[in-house]
């Protein structure tokens, strides 16, 4: 018996000792990379659960000693998982990839994490695809502040705030292209369907992408794609009927869930020639194309990818823009209809443009606990433009401007971020070569040169309340041109020699070889408030002190720009721009019928040696007669208001409305710089009904008003009237009276797969110019244009 009540004292004392073999398990759940503490994350050992409270914390007692899986698990984060062995009490500290979710926010609905005091509006895919054989300029003046600067039908650049040129930069995922882009006529060589999304940044707000962007950033963003094992793609068919036109895009991805991705998207435009509501634009066609493909692996952590764009485009100009005599030149800006009208053709003849750009680009970035997110981004960029002017004989075949243009770029970037505040840190590097070919036959109209470019910036962000976030950025830049140019004789002795002697290599006739080297030193810096009391109130202000280099055609063009119409002259002695820039946005939302939300953007822009371009005269050249357009440096000033106004009225009918006015002035001269944006607004009603097949139906109204501040740029020709000699004033300046369109969108899901739709641009067929148009003195805009597009989606 005693043996027996010994065996159960004993086996009692085990049971009692293993009792004892528990352990608690406490810690905090936080994000990975800004270390701030997440709420309502459940954390799992071996069936014990626990959820963490406001401070991140959690606690599990009374855990048996033994091997398990702890399990951790949040709304917005990826789950957590890791193998460990509970033989004591344990103080873990848990890290979540807290901003997956964030990530297909931005992929799937166009919307952003807070972006501080940045002024960011957004075109989403939707629009994208609707819009699918449309180029990048017309498309962003969707946006308002956003304008176009054209050169005829088929070529237009983004103007943001009266700014354009080298003062915007555009962002092809994440490569700043690189492709001649300072002439007025050099349309952007993208293709919008490569994109997600297309972000405008308005004004100088965003040091990380170049100082130089005075104006604005656009950034072309393309898709995430999901962690998953599929296969998906689409094709789109668009038949155009002003130009008679065909478009046609195709994509496919394979997407594996371990990371890895592959695309390929390649698309293809022919138009012939587009058409007034009165009369024919004679050589107003184009060819485009383009192609990219992408190799890439991501996970939250670290990634690598390659990426690969191509464009080709052949643009026919407007045959009147073209003349040979004084008289033809009169004659071509006062005929009614244009003198080449002509019958309908899908020839480009001279004049033309004829570019090809390629961009290969390889990134990485890795994320660290201690440092946060390290990226890397090397690209090499290959522009080749040809412009083809109307000559004699075998010269007609030659280009007249043949430009290559090689860009190395290289930017490394570390994105620090902790609970309330992050810190950016980077530098960039780039490397350009520019080969002008002398086989033209032609005066070249940009030098060949060298240029080098280097830059270091930091961004801070700070949140200093639930109310109240705080930033400030500063930048420094420098850019050396290395540059082999000849310049007449006359001109050199004129202009430069006592300036610019140790530039000075040698004479051949009456020409004179020069080699300029010239430094340019940036500093620009930012800083920006947001105050957001709830959320029905936004208001973000930004200052930002602006510098920008002069270009390369700024400082040395010469000659005659050929698929611009207009002969350029650079002035050497240009110096760097310099600037301030305020902005500041307000955003409300009233409980009115279904919603109410109105956004105004008033800004400020005082600027020093600001450079502009204006008409000096008309220049008779063995190619006939141009006017003379010179770039010169003033101080200016410019301010104006940007309005959104989107009034849900029901369920499925939307009221979105916007306006836009600039005013610019030459402080130099006293009087309004040329080219600034007409006041404009539009209106339009938006019906939506998803349970009709995702059926939409829009009707808008653009109305332009007549720019009435403008410079008197006349200049004096003489022409033959009647065999005599006649003194005339050419007019280039007064702006072209105001217009109103109506347009029309509407579309359907035909099936799961399949949808289409319709545009009608210009319903009414109106007769109307437009005073951003450099071609508007000989003919007027396109008529109305039926645009039907057809995609399927796998």
């Amino acid at each position: 018996m005693k043996l027996i009540y010994s065996l159960m004292l004993v086996f009692c004392g085990l049971v009692s000792i293993s009792a004892q073999k528990s352990y608690s398990v406490e810690g905090t759940v936080q994000d990975f990379h800004d270390k701030t503490m997440l709420q309502n994350a459940v954390v799992n050992i071996g069936g014990f659960t626990a959820k963490t409270d406001t401070k991140g914390k959690f606690i599990l007692n009374k855990i048996p000693a033994g091997k398990y899986t702890l399990i951790a698990k949040h709304p917005d984060c990826n789950d957590y998982t890791e193998n460990i062995e509970v033989s004591q009490d344990l103080q873990l500290v848990i890290k979540l990839e807290h901003h997956s979710h964030d990530i297909e926010t931005v992929t799937i609905h166009g919307s952003h994490k807070s972006n501080g005091s940045l002024i960011i509006k957004t075109l989403d895919r939707s629009e994208i695809e609707r819009n699918s054989t449309d180029n990048l300029g017309n498309i962003l003046s969707k946006i308002s502040g956003v304008a176009t600067l054209k050169t005829g039908n088929n070529i237009s650049k983004p103007v943001i705030h009266g700014l354009y040129g080298s003062r915007i930069s555009i962002l092809n995922n994440g490569v700043k292209l690189a492709e001649q882009e300072w002439g007025v006529e050099h349309a952007p060589n993208v293709d919008i369907n490569n994109f997600q999304h297309i972000d405008v940044i308005k004004g100088a707000s965003a040091l990380k992408y170049g100082s130089d962007a005075i104006g604005g950033v656009v950034v072309l963003e393309p898709e995430i794609f999901p962690k998953k094992d599929t296969i998906k793609g689409s094709v789109g068919l668009t038949g155009i009927s002003n130009g008679r036109g065909l478009g046609l895009d195709v994509d496919v991805a394979k997407v594996w869930k371990n990371g890895w991705a592959v695309k390929s998207r390649g698309s293809v435009k022919k138009l012939g020639d587009q058409s007034a509501p009165d009369y024919n634009l004679k050589n107003t066609g184009m060819d485009f194309s383009s192609f990219n493909f992408t190799v890439q692996n991501n996970s939250y952590e670290k990634g690598i990818s390659f990426d690969y764009y191509l464009t080709n485009q052949n643009i026919g100009i407007l045959r009147d823009s073209h003349v040979s005599t004084s008289g033809d030149y009169d004659r071509a800006m006062t005929a009614n209809p244009p003198v080449y009208s002509g019958k309908f053709s899908y020839d480009i003849d001279n004049p033309r443009q004829v570019v090809e750009h390629h961009i290969a680009k390889v990134s990485a970035f890795k994320r660290f606990e201690n440092i946060g997110k390290l990226s890397a981004t090397y690209s090499y960029q290959y522009n080749h433009r040809q412009e083809y002017d109307i000559r004699r004989g075998e010269l007609n075949d030659i280009p007249s401007l043949d430009l290559e243009l090689m860009t190395h770029q290289f930017n490394l970037n570390d994105l620090l971020e902790r609970g309330k505040w992050s810190l950016e840190t980077g530098i960039d590097a780039g490397f350009q070569n520019n080969y002008s070919d002398p086989a033209t036959k032609a005066r070249r109209l940009i030098p060949n040169y060298d240029k080098y470019s280097a830059g270091a910036y930091s961004v801070f962000k700070y949140k200093i309340s639930s109310k109240f976030n705080f930033e400030a950025g500063a930048r420094y830049d420098f850019t050396r041109y290395d540059v082999t140019k000849w310049y007449d004789q006359s001109d050199w002795e004129k202009l430069y020699a006592d300036t610019y002697p140790q530039f000075y290599v040698k004479k051949s006739q009456n020409r004179i070889l020069t080699r300029p080297q010239l430094n340019y030193n940036n500093v620009s810096f930012n800083a920006g408030l947001e105050y957001r009391p709830g959320s029905n109130f936004d208001l973000k202000f930004n200052y930002a002190k602006v510098g920008r280099s002069p270009n390369v055609a700024e400082l040395f063009s010469d000659g005659l720009h050929h698929s611009a119409g207009v002969i350029e002259t650079g002035d050497m002695a240009l110096k760097n721009e310099e600037g301030h820039q305020f902005n500041l946005t307000v955003d409300s939302k009233f409980n009115v019928l279904k919603g109410l939300n109105i956004s105004v953007n008033p800004y400020f822009f005082i600027t020093k040696n600001f450079i502009n371009q204006v008409p000096v005269g008309i220049k008779g050249t063995i190619r006939g007669v141009f006017p003379e357009w010179a770039y010169q440096q003033i101080d200016a000033r410019m301010y104006g208001v940007d309005l959104d106004i989107n009034w849900k009225l029901t369920d499925d009918l939307t009221y979105v409305g916007k306006g836009s006015y600039v005013h610019g002035q030459d402080d130099t001269n006293h009087e309004p710089l040329i080219l600034m944006m007409p006041p404009n607004f539009s209106n339009a009603l938006q019906f939506k009904k998803e349970k009709w097949n995702n059926f939409y139906f829009t009707v808008e109204n653009q109305t332009s008003l007549k720019q009435t501040r403008f410079p008197v740029r006349n200049v004096p020709l003489e022409v033959y009237v009647d065999g005599e000699l006649v003194d005339k004033t050419i007019d280039l300046s007064t702006p072209p009276n105001s217009y109103s369109l109506w347009n029309v969108q509407t579309g359907i899901n035909i099936s799961k797969n399949l949808s289409a739709g319709l545009i009608v641009n210009n319903l009414f067929n109106t007769s109307y110019r437009d005073y951003l148009n450099r071609l508007r003195f000989f003919a007027d805009e396109a008529g109305r244009n039926f645009i039907l597009n057809f995609r399927y989606k796998f």
